[in-house]
């Protein structure tokens, strides 16, 4: 004797599964891949670091999963490159103030643009994707090392001493 079928959930609530609705895990796991209407199957969303090529970045098929990795490459240097403009950006709001204006609207502007493309680093960090992660925090450091250590500038005479350095007169001893 075939045991009978269980009566179709009602219209709106989720089917149910053999450990509950939705599957396995029970309302908190994730919902199974559906075709929504205009939309095609959603695609899947990793909820733990991967490594791969094969991996959504900001956009709907971008990189991709055909592109191979040549795309791939050129993701990772877009997200490089947005978190060093981050730290650029940074750098160069540091230390201005005005009363001015047309300087405290460009600086505001220039806040907006930073904080967007903030937002933009992180988003493409929440794609858990390990290269994406590498690609957004040696962006940071490159634009750090660039943009606000002294590596790369010149010192002019005016320059106070920084991390205990000593001043010239320390330095030498006079005779």
């Amino acid at each position: 004797m075939a045991m009978p079928m269980p009566p179709p959930p009602p219209a709106g609530m989720p089917p149910m599964g053999p450990m509950g609705p939705m599957g396995p895990m029970g309302p908190m796991g994730p919902p199974p891949a559906a075709d929504m209407a205009g939309m095609g199957t959603m695609p899947v969303m990793h909820a733990a670091f991967f490594w791969g090529h094969r991996a959504q970045v900001l956009f709907r098929d971008w990189p991709g999963d055909r592109a191979g990795a040549g795309m791939y490459v050129l993701c990772l240097f877009i997200v490089l490159t947005l978190a060093a403009l981050v730290e650029a950006l940074s750098a160069a709001s540091r230390g201005v103030s005005s009363r001015r204006p047309a300087v405290v609207l460009a600086l505001t502007g220039l806040h907006a643009v930073k904080m967007a493309l903030a937002y933009l680093v992180m988003l493409a960090v929440m794609s858990f994707n390990v290269g994406v992660l590498l690609a957004a925090v040696a962006g940071h450091a490159i634009g750090f090392l660039l943009a606000r250590s002294a590596v790369f500038r010149q010192a002019t005479p005016g320059d106070a001493p920084q991390n205990g350095a000593l001043v010239p007169s320390e330095a030498e001893p006079k005779p």
